[in-house]
């Protein structure tokens, strides 16, 4: 059998393409594997969605010093994540080189997640502003030594094309699960009349059963032993090889314009149900009718990508959840019904665009492997992510300061001009960036039949070296 050849950066195919049924996981399997982000993804919604309320309506740190703490741990992650992912893809010990990571994360996700929700009553303005900023930083750093393992350890589950949006579409349901079950515990800080109390409680039972969930899920499913030390050596090498890649430099871009526009859902929708709806007490419904969607949809999604293709689906997905966000242009005091409308149609193209990522994301990395050789998910996956958490980051900020600007004052009834500033970004600025997203994305050329043929490139290689 004739060995593969890369031309132009280009991997030639040498014989017909693999059969693509093949390589069905156990649901069983998948199921383990997602388990550990309900607890995780508990956590992670309950920092994205109510923690800049918390501290400002109940701690009272300014909106514009928690945007600069968020803005501050995204620094920090362009150092924590590139080196996780490098980290992880060199490891080779002999529990594999993604679990041992993935099991050594579980007690500084929980204690940071304790710490950030625990700042005593004591402390004055000026330590607990220290408290939170280290809280945040460290978790952020502890959920990276989590999710770039962890989401590297999903793509090497399995080579094939569709498989791969299976596993990442029950991940995404699992992982909403745990975000189904912050929106109980926000909805009890929200309504209850001592949320330090309630705090405390919360992230005891978080800490203690997102532990266990992460030791299930690391005795119940091994590594593929062939990706075994098969890493690059040279960590400029290894992400000069990513930004080398015009794949993952076309996803990058997009994943950055996307997430701007896609993190106000968490960070603004209390406000928005507060200040703007005036229905405080139905911000957890809003956001029910949004991650629902998102969830139940996710049966509809993996085989309507069989059919239309992982990028068209992708592209419907950020114009669906664009448009449903500049509609929320138009809330004010008593737009309940709008507004739920609207987020059951954003919910429905977040699921879709949740799906199918991270499965194009793998098919980017093979791509990769038929390039240099190296099978680098920890590299590539920590690219995305610190781009992915950038973003976040940088809307976090834009959001502390507009509304510090605009004369935000928490708990009493906000100007027409904070209103305003509220639904611009709120409405008006996921709108152009998923847009700009889709305009983007539209250049992407890495479909079905191109991938089997990189497919059949590594399966030759594979088999050849096999056979000495």
């Amino acid at each position: 059998m004739v060995s593969p050849n890369v031309v132009d950066g280009r991997c030639q195919p040498l014989r017909r393409a693999a059969d693509s049924d093949g390589e069905v996981l156990p649901l069983s399997t998948i199921i383990n594997y997602s388990l550990p982000t309900v607890g995780v993804g508990f956590m992670f919604f309950m920092v994205t969605l109510y923690l800049m309320k918390f501290s400002t309506d109940v701690l009272l740190i300014s909106p514009a010093i928690m945007g600069v703490i968020f803005g501050v741990s995204r620094i920090w992650d362009a150092v924590t994540d590139p080196l996780a992912g490098y980290l992880s893809d060199r490891t080779n010990f002999r529990a594999g080189r993604r679990r041992p990571w993935i099991i050594a994360s579980v007690p500084f996700i929980c204690g940071t997640f304790y710490m950030m929700w625990n700042a005593a009553p004591t402390l004055s303005e000026t330590a607990v502003v220290f408290w939170m900023a280290t809280a945040v930083i460290m978790f952020y750093t502890s959920m990276t030594a989590f999710n770039v393992p962890h989401t590297s350890l999903g793509a090497e589950l399995s080579t094939n094309y569709h498989e791969r949006t299976r596993i990442f579409g029950l991940r995404h349901m699992i992982w909403n699960s745990g975000s189904l079950l912050a929106l109980v515990a926000m909805h009890q800080l929200i309504v209850g009349n001592n949320p330090r109390h309630i705090a405390f409680v919360i992230t005891l039972i978080a800490g203690v059963v997102t532990a266990a969930l992460i030791v299930w899920m690391f005795l119940n499913i091994k590594e593929r032993p062939e990706y075994q030390g098969r890493g690059e050596t040279n960590p400029f090498t290894a992400f000069s090889d990513v930004i080398k890649n015009r794949y993952a430099l076309l996803l990058l871009i997009v994943f950055f314009i996307e997430n701007l526009g896609a993190a106000t859902i968490g960070i603004l929708t209390p406000y928005v149900a507060e200040y703007v709806v005036e229905r405080p007490e139905k911000t957890v419904i809003y956001i029910l009718l949004y991650l629902i969607p998102s969830v139940l949809s996710v049966p509809l999604w993996v085989p309507l990508s069989r059919r239309i293709g992982k990028k068209v689906m992708w592209m419907f997905s950020m114009l669906l959840t664009g448009f449903g966000f500049g509609g929320m242009w138009f809330l004010e005091s008593g737009s309940d019904t709008l507004i739920s409308v609207l987020a059951v149609i954003c919910g429905l193209g977040a699921g879709s665009g949740a799906v199918v990522a991270p499965s194009i994301q793998s098919d980017v990395i093979d791509y990769d492997e038929c390039r240099t050789g190296k099978r680098k998910e920890g590299t590539y996956f920590a690219t995305w992510n610190f781009v992915l958490k950038s973003a976040t980051g940088i809307t976090i900020m834009l959001t502390g300061f507009v509304l510090s600007a605009s004369g935000f004052t928490p708990n009493q009834e906000q100007t027409e001009l904070t209103k305003t500033a509220l639904l611009a970004l709120y409405a008006l600025f996921p709108l152009v960036c998923y847009i700009i997203g889709t305009a983007i994305f539209s250049q992407f050329k890495l479909n079905e039949a191109q991938y089997q043929k990189i497919r059949d490139s590594l399966d030759s290689k594979q088999s050849k070296s096999a056979g000495g």
